[in-house]
């Protein structure tokens, strides 16, 4: 089968990092083009500054990989798609749930795959965690999430603008995660935002969740948090009304099960990504799953707002 030409558009770290190499990793695939407002390339590729440009220039390309801050990205989709172009995002799909639905009526009119990636759920614990949770009712699930920002999103400013989410940035990858094994459908039930007084966006949250077949005295919450120096944590709790109790760490690369390691392996979350992305190119479908951005939106409109010092993101 012949590879699916494709270009990346926004070679910022996240694309360096992972989206370069799971495609040059593929077979599936062939990187023909990059799209950077900077001029940036890879590997000597042609890079254009527009999607446009490359689009006039290259009509050979099959795919887009759209890597770009949310903010911004429904009109790259929309000229891919009504160019005639695959679209696989990065997470997550868009800034608000209202452009998530317009970017998936114009792939419905276009006729056009879509994939909505949410990387963390291709943890190679998370599928076992899911299966060991299906059918039965949570007594209690607790989900840490905490990280420094300085190490992880060094310099990128966008991310405390509107629109950049704050630290639901890295948090809504916890959100795809419990989205993917609760066993019942999750929503947001109270939501406290901590947000420095220099920045726009959280850089702090508590969330409390419910589903619909809560058990009495059930507790179901979230710590999110931008300024964990030393030991990152990436961890979800979750104990079942039969005692059953899960601990995914490491992002869900690892799962206990009563205590005891079950899963450790290394991540492939990227390389799993363009797997599934071509499965669906093969078959003609989308996966779109909005689930972790509704939540997030969710946390935002219920959100108390609690101001906090200033913080210097470096």
């Amino acid at each position: 089968m012949t590879a699916t030409r494709i270009a990346i558009t926004g070679l910022g770290k996240i694309a360096l990092d992972q989206h370069v190499p799971a495609i040059t990793g593929n077979s599936d695939f062939e990187l023909v083009a990059i799209v950077s407002g900077r001029g940036a390339t890879v590997n000597g590729l042609p890079s254009f500054p527009d999607l446009g440009t490359l689009l006039a220039a290259l009509p050979e390309v099959e795919a887009v990989a759209l890597c770009t801050p949310p903010t911004g990205r429904l009109a790259l989709a929309i000229t891919a798609l009504r160019a005639g172009k695959h679209v696989l995002l990065e997470k997550p799909p868009s800034a608000t749930l209202a452009e998530a639905d317009v970017l998936a009526a114009v792939a419905a009119e276009t006729g056009q795959v879509v994939f909505a990636t949410w990387h963390s759920r291709f943890n190679p614990a998370v599928e076992e965690a899911r299966r060991l949770l299906k059918g039965r009712r949570l007594r209690r699930l607790h989900i840490d999430w905490r990280e420094d920002v300085r190490r992880w999103h060094p310099g990128q400013a966008w991310i405390w603008q509107p629109g950049g989410f704050g630290v639901f940035d890295p948090g809504i990858n916890a959100l795809s995660i419990a989205t993917a094994i609760t066993p019942s459908p999750l929503h947001v039930s109270a939501s406290r935002l901590e947000i420095a007084g220099n920045h726009q966006t959280p850089i702090g949250a508590e969330l409390t969740f419910d589903t619909p077949d809560a058990l009495p005295g059930s507790r179901l919450t979230a710590v999110f948090d931008w300024r964990k120096e030393g030991e990152q944590s990436w961890t979800i709790e979750a104990e079942t009304e039969s005692g059953v109790h899960l601990t995914l760490t490491e992002g869900g690369r690892c799962l206990a099960v009563d205590g005891v390691p079950t899963i450790e392996a290394p991540s492939r979350e990227y390389p799993a990504i363009y797997e599934r992305f071509a499965a669906l190119l093969a078959a003609g479908a989308s996966d779109y799953d909005l689930r972790p951005l509704q939540l997030v939106a969710d946390a935002f409109l219920l959100g108390e707002r609690r101001g906090v010092a200033d913080f210097d993101a470096g």
